[in-house]
């Protein structure tokens, strides 16, 4: 697995947050087709999430949920994006 650790430009010097990008490799299930990205590694969040566009970019299969996932922010308000509508199925390896 590669990794890299980066600087937050969204924190004063002080405060100093690093992030940990990794490269993965996942693989499309209906057609084992491969794509490898390069992730941001976030312990605070509750599951694995990947933006909409590029799901339909790389194509994957879109399964439509029956309930909503609202997301909050930090601060616990809602998140003023759009809720979870899809899930995909995909292997992850690194």
């Amino acid at each position: 697995m590669l990794s890299r650790v980066m600087e937050n430009k969204f924190c004063n010097n002080r405060d100093m947050l690093r992030e940990v990008i990794v490269r993965i490799e996942l693989e499309r299930i209906d057609i084992q087709e491969e794509v490898i990205v390069e992730i941001l590694l976030d312990s605070g969040i509750m599951g694995l999430v990947m933006s909409l566009e590029f799901a339909r970019r790389q194509r994957f299969k879109l399964k439509k949920i029956e309930r909503l996932i609202y997301i909050r922010n930090v601060n616990s308000s809602f998140n003023k994006k759009k809720p979870i509508e899809h899930t995909v199925e995909m292997n992850i390896y690194d």
